[in-house]
């Protein structure tokens, strides 16, 4: 069955310490798809991010940059197997050198916190109790 999958581009001011950062977080690098100015960060089998250098990532767009550490361009929102798993993503993000993105958010069924990344993309991190999802 066909797995629909996201690339998600952002652009980075420096490959190297955003390739080493994302590692520090737990994900791992495809080399196939890796160079001097972007790396492919696998998040999951579907979900993939692309960190571009600025440079390669204007390659892409017509439009002007963001910075993201003074404007919001985009939210990226990952799912979390449980409450335990938000806060060890989060703490990692933060020991690796992100900054705290928000408060954190407790509804009891659900909960989440977010990070900043080294060029301020703002990753939230949200786990759903199973229960609370109807189908």
């Amino acid at each position: 069955m066909y797995q629909q999958m996201i690339f998600v581009n952002l652009p980075v001011v420096d490959v190297e310490a955003s390739r080493k950062f994302f590692t520090q977080l737990g994900y791992t690098i495809n080399p196939q798809f890796t160079t001097d100015d972007c790396a492919c960060v696998v998040i999951s089998d579907t979900i993939i991010a692309m960190l571009l250098s600025k440079q390669r990532y204007a390659d892409f767009t017509k439009k002007e940059i963001a910075d993201a550490t003074r404007t919001s361009e985009v939210l990226l929102c990952l799912s979390a197997e449980s409450r335990e798993k938000v806060d060890e993503l989060v703490d990692r993000a933060l020991a690796a050198g992100g900054s705290v993105g928000g408060e954190p958010q407790d509804h009891g069924f659900m909960y989440g916190r977010s990070f900043d990344d080294l060029d301020g993309h703002t990753w939230e991190v949200m786990w759903m109790d199973p229960a609370a999802v109807q189908g």
